[in-house]
């Protein structure tokens, strides 16, 4: 009972972490690929797409991505998705391609990038001490039902703690490294 509180709160603290990750994924530093655009999502005949699923992206250059839409119809959303994507990218239309031209980040867009990073990290957080408190809410429960002894609970929660400060270490270090590859552009 108490391992599987133990266990539960550990793997959802990491898929916070992952969760975490795979955002930062999609902010870049210097290094231009198709992934920037792997989280945009198209409505098409009722199903959230992936971008990736429904054209080729392969980059052009150093600083262009090339979209090969595979049905020309969604081409508008497309566009638009890309633009709402708070990615910073202006996509170009041609016949049957979009043009993703990346610009160079300037000092200000780097500032933006990484107040963005910081409030991700700060949700990413929150998330985890929300595993934190539901926790000691299932211990509560169980130490009311006297199911487990004080003693129990206590070595639970200070556990639990320890996940807690590991998981929050762990944003700590991903955010300074971020900031780091942002800075050293």
């Amino acid at each position: 009972m108490i391992s599987s509180i133990q266990e539960f709160v550990y793997i959802s603290m990491g898929k916070c972490i992952s969760v975490f990750q795979n955002n930062l994924s999609n902010i870049r530093a210097n290094n231009i690929s198709p992934a920037l655009l792997k989280n945009i999502y198209i409505e098409y005949y009722g199903v959230k797409t992936s971008l990736f699923q429904l054209s080729n992206i392969v980059t052009e250059d150093n600083k262009t991505l090339k979209l090969t839409l595979f049905d020309l119809s969604i081409k508008s959303k497309v566009e638009k998705a890309i633009i709402d994507s708070n990615l910073g990218f202006n996509p170009i239309s041609t016949d049957s391609t979009i043009r993703i031209s990346i610009p160079i980040l300037s000092e200000e867009r780097r500032k933006n990038l990484i107040k963005i990073i910081r409030k991700d990290s700060e949700y990413t957080k929150v998330a985890v001490r929300n595993i934190r408190r539901d926790a000691h809410e299932k211990l509560k429960i169980f130490l009311k039902d006297k199911k487990i002894t004080k003693d129990l609970v206590r070595v639970c929660k200070k556990e639990i703690q320890e996940y807690t400060d590991l998981f929050i270490k762990k944003v700590n270090n991903i955010v300074n490294l971020k900031e780091k590859e942002l800075i050293t552009i």
